[in-house]
């Protein structure tokens, strides 16, 4: 019974990595996974939030230097009251850009609000697949990384706010908002998984204490959260130089399949609703 637990650990944390920072939504592969192998009774909600612990570890280690080079640079550029400093905006505006988040998803905890329905992930996936699609109509991608600021910070923090509901995909709805607001694909990738940091791991940590307390998930969550960090390591490596040469449409494409391939799902009664 551990071994198969373990195997399955595995699976998810793979699954968690691999889509936690694609722009095709974790929470809606895990769900969808977790259910369709009939391993729901276990590996709960709650389970599946806590695994992305490993997706915290692995952006952290990825862009360690990026932080470490932000948060520097705003503390000179506060000792200084140089507050056109690149570092600093780029500070402020995860900062704010962090709130909208965070404020929606503490409404929606306070109200219990159930979105975890394969309805809402079928109509997302298709949705965020056709919003990508006009960012990459009509986004200029012009913009490079020095010429992110703080406005840009709060807009894609709004942007994140779509991800609350299942389907739609933290990077895929910064990313999106990223590219409306003219940035080039791989800055916009990079300010996106940046931005993310902090929501991710508030998130993530609220959802962990609890789950890691239960003595029977302890061990698999481990597994799980050591093949998310691995996994989402290489996700992001991969990503950031995917876009160096080419568009979002893989994505675009694979979301309207997979909302598509949902909504048959749900018409001939394979998934529950």
């Amino acid at each position: 019974m551990n071994i198969i637990l373990w195997l399955q650990a595995v699976i998810l944390g793979f699954v968690q990595g691999i889509t936690e920072f694609l722009p095709i939504s974790s929470t809606a592969h895990l769900i969808l996974f977790s259910d369709l192998l009939g391993w729901k009774s276990v590996w709960h909600k709650t389970a599946l939030d806590a695994m992305q612990f490993g997706s915290v570890i692995a952006v952290f280690g990825y862009f360690w230097q990026d932080i470490r080079q932000i948060v520097q640079g705003a503390w000179q550029a506060w000792q200084q009251r140089n507050w056109q400093r690149e570092e600093w905006k780029l500070l402020v505006g995860i900062t704010v850009g962090t709130i909208p988040a965070l404020a929606a998803g503490l409404l929606l905890k306070w109200a219990k609000v159930e979105l975890d329905r394969p309805q809402i992930i079928a109509t997302m996936a298709i949705a965020m697949a056709i919003l990508l699609g006009l960012a990459e109509k009509w986004g200029s991608r012009k913009r490079t990384y020095q010429d992110i600021g703080i406005l840009d910070g709060f807009l894609v923090g709004c942007g994140q706010m779509i991800a609350l509901l299942p389907g739609a995909s933290r990077s895929g709805s910064t990313l999106t908002t990223a590219l409306f607001l003219g940035l080039e694909r791989q800055t916009a990738a990079r300010f996106s998984f940046l931005l993310g940091i902090p929501t991710l791991t508030i998130a993530t940590l609220v959802q962990a204490k609890d789950v890691f307390d239960e003595g029977t998930l302890f061990i698999p969550l481990v597994i799980a959260t050591l093949s998310s960090m691995v996994f989402s390591y290489l996700a992001i490596a991969w990503l950031l130089r995917f876009l160096q040469r080419h568009s979002t449409w893989v994505f675009i494409w694979y979301r309207i399949g997979l909302g598509t391939a949902l909504w048959g799902a749900i018409a001939l009664g394979s998934l529950r609703t």
